[in-house]
């Protein structure tokens, strides 16, 4: 039984919360105003909602919009034209949705539906509504549930058949209906269940969990389009680590990510840590720890993904070890895999790909016994990526063991001031041969053909290794490695 104590206390905090949206919409005046008169004056409703409403209650309204309306997409056009700054045809209007802006907001304005779902695909067949009671039941989640009437003169009227805000005060994400069928109709909506848990700090409902449980497989449904865009917004959330655990518990990743649960299987060599799982989500919790601004998903996916190489190249070592020998390399095979799948743009798999395979890199440092150059090499194969890198490295250190924890962080310190040390010295950020392209050309008098990028590369190296060099110096040793060299350019030869 709930005391009148804390009925009281949540009353007075919802009261507290919905001034508050008030205040955040009453700074959206100038555009709210007109254009509920503009609707008004044709005789529609007009009504604020979903995330909308639910971010100006939480205080996090951003820039985008969300509308809906008992007027048909025609309408709404026609009644924007001429005072929307920008208005677009992209596409939405089959689904009853019209795009704007004004004022620098971002609008959607989409007519009240009431579809239907064939339950094969997610695809609706689109049947717009009558009603706001009707539009809101179709909904997601009850939180996503809620409406701000938008009136004629400005007045705002908020509107919650189904107890949105309720559940918004008790943290809680539950379906309007039964969660089998709002999940059987798009089930998208348990990953959006998972991504709303990383994004707001929610747990969900039993019963919206023991449904997403037993209906994981549907997820099948989904493009991997859609699929990649809803991981994105998860890890990119305040609480991804929750929104992950979600994902694990309820089977969802085992339809979408199934590298990531499979690392629970496994033992960290260190043995610091429960599983490479925990480890993996540590390192990814300490990646972000480390971020500025928004959120590096580059960043972060690598510092989820790093370990996943290592369940397939688990090996049980004589005495009780276990080692995991060249899980580096495994793992951005793993991640490039993956992230093809998911439909990821190129370079992103690659940046990801490429920190997952270069996360080791740093345990040959030792105490410093590296040469320069071997962190020359380092920079160069870091590239762009090397302050990733650097941040990938130091949260990878999760070892409870405060003085090895703080003789690894020394260690990197060093390496850093090692690189910055080079930069000084030498153009580290883009490290080249002493001599190019056309001044091989014409130092071995040959043409444009392979033999001058086989002595590209051997400068390329030879400047890795020694650094910049003297002009008389680079031509003495390309001329040196030159009459030992095998020749493939044909045309020389004849």
């Amino acid at each position: 039984m709930v005391s009148p104590k804390s009925e009281d206390a949540n009353e007075d905090r919802r009261t507290r919360l919905l001034a508050a949206a008030a205040i955040t919409l009453g700074r959206l005046s100038d555009v709210l105003i007109p254009l509920g008169e503009l609707f008004a004056a044709h005789g529609h409703q007009l009504y604020l909602v979903g995330g909308s409403v639910r971010d100006a209650v939480l205080g996090r309204l951003g820039t985008d919009l969300d509308f809906t309306t008992d007027a048909r997409p025609e309408q709404v056009q026609e009644m924007l034209r001429g005072w929307a700054d920008n208005l677009w045809d992209t596409g939405g209007l089959a689904f009853g949705t019209v795009t704007a802006s004004k004022d620098g907001q971002q609008l959607e304005i989409t007519t009240f539906r009431a579809d239907s779902y064939d339950r094969v695909s997610r695809n609706p067949e689109v049947t717009f509504g009558d009603t706001l009671e009707g539009d809101l039941v179709r909904r997601d989640f009850t939180v996503n549930a809620m409406a701000v009437r938008i009136g004629a003169l400005g007045e705002l009227e908020f509107v919650d058949p189904l107890g949105g805000i309720e559940a918004l005060l008790a943290g809680v994400l539950d379906t309007p209906a039964a969660p089998e069928d709002s999940f059987r109709d798009d089930p998208l909506r348990m990953l959006r269940g998972a991504r709303f848990v990383s994004q707001l700090g929610f747990h969900l409902a039993p019963r919206v969990r023991e449904a997403i449980v037993a209906m994981a497989p549907e997820l099948d449904r989904i493009t991997a389009e859609r699929v990649h865009t809803e991981l994105d917004k998860l890890i990119g959330g305040q609480y991804p680590i929750e929104g992950i655990d979600i994902m694990c518990e309820t089977g969802l990743a085992d339809r979408v990510l199934p590298e990531v649960p499979a690392m629970k299987l496994e033992i960290d060599e260190h043995h610091q840590h429960k599983d490479v799982y925990q480890h993996s989500l540590t390192v990814l919790r300490q990646a972000i720890d480390q971020e500025q601004g928004d959120p590096d998903l580059v960043l972060r996916w690598a510092a989820l993904l790093h370990d996943i190489g290592k369940p397939p190249t688990k090996k049980n070592e004589p005495g009780g070890g276990v080692s995991f020998h060249h899980h580096e390399v495994v793992g951005a095979k793993m991640v490039r895999k993956r992230m093809r799948a998911l439909k990821y743009p190129k370079q992103f798999t690659e940046d990801v790909a490429r920190l997952v395979y270069l996360h080791l890199r740093f345990h040959g440092y030792g105490k410093g016994q590296w040469t320069d150059s071997a962190v020359r090499r380092y920079v160069t194969d870091g590239g762009d990526l090397l302050p990733r890198l650097h941040k990938l490295v130091r949260a990878d250190c999760t070892t409870r063991n405060r003085k090895r924890a703080a003789s690894l962080q020394a260690t990197y310190d060093d390496l850093e001031t090692r690189i910055e040390r080079l930069r000084e010295q030498e153009d580290l950020e883009r490290v080249r041969p002493d001599l190019d392209g056309n001044a091989i050309m014409e130092l071995l008098d040959i043409k444009p053909g392979p033999d001058v990028g086989k002595a590209w590369k051997f400068l390329k190296e030879l400047r890795l290794d020694r650094g910049p060099l003297p002009r008389d110096e680079a031509e003495a040793e390309l001329l040196a490695w030159w009459k030992q060299s095998p020749r493939v350019d044909t045309e020389r030869d004849n």
